[in-house]
C-alpha cells in the first residue's frame, strides 16, 4: 500500500514530467491529477491550441496508461465512440472496440457533436462500462475522461445538457499562456519537441493511491460544511437549477486527495474553499432574469460562501 509520503512523491514526480512539455498552467495540472486520483472525469474549456491534447496525453504517459482522442463532429455516430460489431459474410462477426476503450480518452470538441453521440459517453462515465448490443464490456481502471469543449457557441455547436455536464466532477479552464510562458515555450521549444513523456508511475500505482485517498478522514464538521454549501445554493433565488449530490460527492472525494498530496490524513475546510469553483460552477444555472442583471453562477456562489460558517478543526 502507498504511504502518504510516497503519494505525495509520486504525486510530483507526475507534475514534474508533464511540466516538461506542457509550460506553465499549474493549478489545471494540479487538478487534472486531482480529479484522477478521485476517480472523476474534467471538462475543459479554452480555446484552441491552448495546451489541452498534450496535457492529457502528457498525463496519460507519466502513469503508464493508454491514451486515446476522438475528434467529435456533428455527423459522428455513438458507435465512432464505443465501438462496433463486424459481421462478416460467412456470418462470423468480431467486436472493434472504440476510443473508449483506454485509460484517459480526451472527448475534444464535445459540443460539436450531437446529443445522441455526447450521451454514448455517460454510461462509461459513471459506471466504467460499455454496453454495445446488450453485452457489457468493462473499462479498465484507472478511467478517466478529459473532454474540452468551445467556450462560446456557435453554429455547429449543440450545449451539453445538465445529466452530462453532471458527469463532469471538475470543470477547468485552459487558457493561452502569458507573455513570460509563451517567450519560455519558444526558447525551449526544441527541448520541448524531443522530449519523450517517461512512465513515472504505473496505473497500478494510480490505483494505489486511490485506495490511500479513501483513507483520508473527513471530520463531521467538515462534511457538514460541504452539504451546507450544497444545500444553501439550492436555495438562492437566482438559481434556476441547483446542484445534485454529485456536487458534494465531488467536493468530499477532491478535498481528499488534495489533503493526501499535502501530506496530510485528515481534510480541512482549506481543502474545499479550494475546490469550490471547479467542483460547483458548471452545475449551476442562473434563472434567465438573473442573467439580465448580470449575475453570473460565480457571483451566486461567492455570495452562498460568505454565509456559511466555516467550521474551525
Amino acid at each position: 500500500m502507498v504511504e502518504f509520503y510516497k503519494a505525495t512523491d509520486l504525486y510530483q514526480s507526475i507534475l514534474n514530467e508533464v511540466s516538461k512539455v506542457v509550460v506553465g498552467k499549474e493549478p489545471l495540472k494540479e487538478l487534472l491529477l486531482v480529479a484522477l486520483i478521485a476517480g472523476g472525469h474534467v471538462l475543459i474549456e479554452g480555446p484552441p491550441g491552448s495546451a489541452k491534447t498534450t496535457l492529457a496525453n502528457s498525463f496519460a504517459r507519466a502513469i503508464s496508461g493508454t491514451f486515446k482522442r476522438v475528434q467529435l463532429t456533428p455527423d459522428m455516430m455513438p458507435s465512432d465512440v464505443t465501438g462496433f460489431y463486424l459481421y462478416s459474410t460467412n456470418g462470423t462477426s468480431s467486436f472493434v472496440p472504440g476510443p473508449i476503450f483506454a485509460n484517459i480518452v480526451l472527448a475534444d470538441e464535445l459540443n460539436r457533436t450531437t446529443p445522441r453521440t455526447q450521451a454514448a459517453l455517460l454510461e462509461a462515465m459513471q459506471e466504467y462500462q460499455v454496453t454495445i448490443e446488450r453485452e457489457t464490456f468493462p473499462l479498465e481502471k484507472p478511467f478517466m475522461v478529459i473532454a474540452t469543449q468551445l467556450q462560446t457557441g456557435g453554429e455547429g455547436t449543440y450545449p451539453l445538457t445538465e445529466v452530462q455536464v453532471d458527469r463532469f466532477m471538475l470543470r477547468l479552464f485552459s487558457e493561452y499562456p502569458s507573455l513570460a510562458e509563451e517567450e519560455l515555450v519558444l526558447n525551449n521549444i526544441d527541448s520541448i519537441d524531443r522530449h519523450e513523456i517517461q512512465a513515472v508511475a504505473t496505473t497500478a500505482d494510480i490505483q494505489a493511491i486511490q485506495a490511500k485517498a479513501r483513507q483520508v478522514h473527513v471530520s463531521a464538521p467538515v462534511n457538514k460544511y460541504i452539504v451546507s454549501i450544497v444545500s444553501a445554493l439550492r436555495g438562492e433565488p437566482d438559481i434556476l437549477s441547483g446542484s445534485s449530490t454529485r456536487a458534494s460527492i465531488a467536493l468530499f472525494k477532491c478535498a481528499r486527495v488534495l489533503a493526501l498530496f499535502d501530506g496530510r490524513d485528515f481534510v480541512i475546510p482549506d481543502d474545499v474553499k479550494r475546490l469550490i469553483y471547479p467542483a460547483l460552477e458548471h452545475r449551476i444555472k442562473v434563472k434567465p432574469e438573473a442573467e439580465m442583471d448580470d449575475v453570473t453562477p460565480r457571483m451566486v456562489l461567492d455570495r452562498t460562501l460568505e454565509k456559511i460558517t466555516v467550521p474551525k478543526i
